[in-house]
């Protein structure tokens, strides 16, 4: 069963370039990952939050993927004051 996650991050103005940028890293970090099936960046039409959207075959597959993101080195995956409030983050399965 395909799974998903959607994760909402709201960077402050001034660091949202940067932001979008380490994003984008993590994006092609999990692309590598096996079983990853997408990885993007968008930003939302309002401006307001950075968007990423990552697609796996299945939930192993997300959960070594997560693993292997959260260890690889010189990734940038903190939450500190750059972000102006909490990152939604939501999981999904494929009916």
């Amino acid at each position: 069963m395909k799974v998903g996650m959607v994760a909402h991050h709201y960077p402050h103005a001034e660091h949202r370039a940067e932001f979008v940028t380490r994003v984008r890293r993590v994006a092609e970090e999990f692309r590598r990952t096996p079983g990853c099936l997408s990885a993007d960046c968008w930003l939302a039409a309002d401006g307001d939050a950075v968007v990423s959207i990552v697609q796996w075959e299945s939930e192993e597959a997300s959960a070594a993927a997560l693993a292997a993101v959260q260890a690889a080195p010189g990734l940038d995956l903190a939450y500190d004051e750059r972000e102006s409030r909490p990152r939604e983050i939501v999981r999904l399965a494929a009916p």
